[in-house]
């Protein structure tokens, strides 16, 4: 299974960007799908998950700005975020997992597959 994430760039504090993870050699709907970010000098924490049924998951920081979806004809995920702070400024990993409950569903450790990140800089 390979996840090619893109869409990061450089953007003004207050705009937008739309990340994608495309997956490849499996079937994305079979598939819980997160977003995780790191920033310089930090560790690797939870942005956002949609599970096998739809229901999304969000980090308290981005929770109304941030938006994940999938489109499973496209076997793609998506994360929208939108009134992007500088703080936001982080590389941005897609993961993908399988039997993860929502208890954990924050925790990197329970997803099996990862993107190779993509930089989002957001300047003040």
């Amino acid at each position: 299974v390979q996840l090619q994430a893109s869409g990061g760039g450089l953007v003004q504090a207050g705009g937008s960007l739309r990340l994608s993870c495309a997956v490849f050699g499996r079937t994305v709907r079979n598939y819980v799908m997160g977003w995780f970010r790191q920033a310089p000098g930090k560790e690797r924490e939870f942005v956002a998950a949609i599970n096998l049924s739809g229901n999304t998951f969000y980090a308290d920081s981005v929770k109304g700005r941030f938006t994940i979806s999938r489109d499973n004809a496209k076997n793609t995920g998506y994360l929208q975020m939108n009134s992007l702070k500088p703080e936001d400024t982080a590389v941005y990993y897609c993961a993908a997992g399988r039997g993860i409950i929502v208890s954990t569903i924050q925790d990197g450790r329970q997803y099996d597959y990862w993107g190779q990140g993509t930089q989002v800089t957001v300047s003040s």
